[in-house]
């Protein structure tokens, strides 16, 4: 996940892995709707899911994980 350090916008996505297809969607909205992490944060994320992983992995960016 990549974000702008000033205003926290959803700039871009690095995605490899098993079921990405399944995820690019998210990421695809977020940038159309410039979209912020914190947006996203509190955003509903089904458990379990593989969209959930987006959610985890901007926790991790900004150190709010809860799963680690």
């Amino acid at each position: 996940m990549i974000f702008d350090a000033k205003y926290g916008e959803w700039l871009g996505t690095h995605m490899i892995g098993y079921n990405v297809t399944e995820i690019i969607s998210e990421t695809v909205v977020g940038r159309k709707l410039e979209t912020t992490y914190h947006e996203v944060l509190n955003s509903i994320h089904p458990h379990p899911t593989i969209s959930e992983s987006v959610k985890d992995a901007i926790e991790v960016a900004y150190g709010e994980a809860i799963h680690l």
